[in-house]
């Protein structure tokens, strides 16, 4: 999500390259085009198939530190309400992520017909589309409506568990003169937790707690960036990681190490902090929420167009995989302007949520009236 924390160039650049990242993997994941496009660059498509989703770790240490810089920045709450506080992110998210939903919803139900394929979703049910309009649907066990969406919950999560924490400690009595003290103890204990146990459990995946280790990194980060001197900071990210990695070596948590200290590295360094980046990159980054949601809805109708006139033709596939990438921007970019950077109320998010679950519904009716 984009906020007002998060316009520094260097942290919009780093989210417009995941973001790049995510959208290729997906593109190389969900076939049929990458599937008949695979001999033209048999390595490529491997490296993204399989380390593309990396990316999301970028996301979560990017998430903590925005969260540390808008919640708590000297390690203390700076809000009143922790319920406040969390429905104002519920929002934010929901409204969105309704929208990208809807239109996934509709794309699957038009391609459906004439395209058999493992990545065409199936026709929604209404426990699917009540579990995915609330984030729930992993906890839950429903399938999820559009690839990625899981991280969505997730992020909500992890928001709601770091609120939990900061308000948990200032409403101990007598707690407000270590508060701070307090709070980034409780965090780096859940962090080694995380890192150390529970990131090794794949059962927890749908939890926050599976995550939290490279969240609790970005946190880190951002409190490094801010001290007077980031040495011992940066030690405890180290020792935190490292052990981790020497417990069971994690390419995730490599990557989720690295991006935190390449983070601390960056905005500590003047120049790289006034830097203004380079700007597409920089925009890409600010509406990369956008992208993140709209883009497999791109894909789906994408791979159904070219995999039908071409079902044989690696070029045209290949050549689709970069239109789909193409369109997937400019829709993003839409969401972005017309939704996401609107502030948005309980009213709209609830209009958005029905909005999905009833077109859902009328979705799967009229497959079965047709």
């Amino acid at each position: 999500m984009s906020s007002p924390t998060s316009r520094t160039p260097v942290i919009d650049m780093a989210k417009g390259l995941a973001c790049i990242a995510i959208v290729w993997h997906h593109l190389a994941f969900y076939g049929p085009m990458s599937d008949i496009a695979e001999p033209l660059a048999p390595d490529f498509m491997a490296w993204l198939y399989d380390y593309g989703r990396m990316a999301v770790q970028v996301f979560l240490v990017l998430g903590g530190y925005l969260a540390a810089a808008s919640l708590a920045p000297l390690g203390v709450a700076r809000f009143d309400f922790a319920g406040h506080v969390i429905a104002k992110r519920f929002v934010r998210l929901v409204v969105p992520y309704a929208v990208a939903l809807l239109l996934t919803v509709v794309v699957a139900a038009l391609v459906r017909p004439w395209m058999d394929h493992g990545s065409v979703p199936d026709e929604p049910t209404l426990s699917q589309l009540l579990a995915n309009a609330l984030l729930l649907q992993d906890i839950v066990g429903e399938s999820a409506l559009s690839a990625g969406v899981w991280y969505v919950a997730i992020d909500f999560q992890l928001f709601v568990l770091s609120v939990l924490v900061w308000a948990t400690v200032r409403a101990v009595p007598g707690a407000r003169r270590h508060a701070a003290l307090l709070a980034q103890s409780a965090i780096v204990a859940g962090m080694a937790a995380s890192l150390w146990v529970l990131n090794r459990m794949p059962e927890l995946d749908m939890w926050a707690v599976y995550f939290f280790g490279s969240y609790g990194l970005g946190m880190l980060a951002f409190w490094a960036v801010r001290a007077p001197r980031a040495h011992g900071w940066v030690v405890l990210m180290l020792a935190l990681g490292g052990i981790a990695l020497a417990i069971d070596h994690r390419g995730r948590i490599l990557v989720a190490l690295a991006t935190a200290l390449c983070l601390v590295a960056a905005l500590r360094t003047e120049g790289v902090r006034s830097w203004r980046g380079v700007e597409p990159l920089v925009r890409l980054g600010q509406m990369s929420y956008s992208v993140f949601l709209v883009h497999f809805a791109v894909c789906l109708l994408v791979n159904a167009v070219v995999s039908h006139l071409w079902p044989d033709s690696p070029v045209p596939n290949a050549l689709g995989m970069l239109l789909a990438f193409v369109l997937s921007l400019a829709a993003g970019r839409q969401l972005y302007l017309r939704v996401e950077r609107h502030v948005p109320s309980w009213t709209t998010a609830l209009r958005w949520q029905l909005g999905l679950v009833g077109a859902g519904m009328l979705v799967a009716m009229s497959s079965h009236w047709a």
